[in-house]
């Protein structure tokens, strides 16, 4: 089975200690439409980096529409983070990532996938 393209439970953000670390010590950047907010530190369930997804009630009132954005970032990322994951690996370094959606409208595949393909590079950078 190729495991490369998985997103598993470990690699999410799922303790609130670790949400706290994020959103209090993180440093932040932005590619419209996702703000990225990371943290070097190595999460808690062993992976390599943990990730939060985050799509505020207050753009998408509907329960349907902020999951529909939701899946999107989470398969962007699923499909994306090979190249960032080998380059923590090597290091032996860890994150915690939070993308926190900013658009007001929903949006198309092509525009979170460019985001995330911008911000995954852009982490590498900031990584090396």
């Amino acid at each position: 089975m190729d495991n490369k393209h998985t997103f598993r439970k470990r690699e999410r953000i799922f303790k609130q200690k670790e949400i706290d670390i994020l959103f209090e010590k993180g440093t932040s950047f932005t590619i419209y439409p996702l703000r990225v907010v990371y943290v070097e530190q190595q999460p808690v369930s062993g992976a390599d980096a943990a990730v939060l997804i985050c799509v505020p009630k207050k753009r998408f009132k509907r329960a349907v529409h902020r999951n529909r954005v939701k899946r999107l970032i989470r398969e962007a990322y699923r499909l994306n983070k090979q190249a960032l994951l080998e380059s923590l690996r090597e290091k032996g370094n860890g994150l915690l990532i939070g993308f926190l959606f900013v658009g007001n409208e929903l949006p198309e595949w092509k525009s979170v996938e460019a985001a995330m393909v911008k911000a995954l590079t852009a982490l590498l950078m900031i990584n090396d």
